[in-house]
């Protein structure tokens, strides 16, 4: 097994205002392969060995305060995405932090309720 995680899924409840609010904090642009569903991708390259994931709004995906967190990738250092965390919406509720040797995390909620974090190595 190369990698413990292979794909995750953020629930939202209000599907455009959470795609806007993780375009815009993390500077991309979400592909939606799906027409007819309201699901968006997060920019990876899964042929390559890189982790992805999505973002859903559908029937029994809820938003959650508890549960698994998600790190999602700071870039080169998480204090550029952290300071669009509330602009877009969203609420900082760790900010950066060191770990260490492992770098700094951050963790913030979401547009739609959802506990997500940052981790950078700077």
């Amino acid at each position: 097994m190369a990698h413990a995680i292979n794909w995750f899924e953020i629930p939202a409840k209000n599907f455009e205002r959470a795609k806007s609010f993780y375009e815009s904090v993390l500077g991309i642009t979400m592909v939606m392969p799906f027409p007819e569903m309201k699901y968006a991708m997060f920019p990876t390259d899964m042929q390559h060995g890189e982790i992805g994931g999505g973002l859903i709004e559908e029937k029994g995906w809820e938003p959650a305060l508890g549960g698994a967190l998600i790190y999602l990738n700071g870039g080169e250092d998480l204090a550029i995405p952290l300071a669009k965390v509330e602009a877009a919406g969203g609420k900082i509720l760790i900010p950066k932090t060191s770990i260490g040797a492992n770098g700094f995390m951050a963790r913030f909620t979401d547009t739609e309720g959802n506990i997500v974090a940052f981790h950078s190595m700077k």
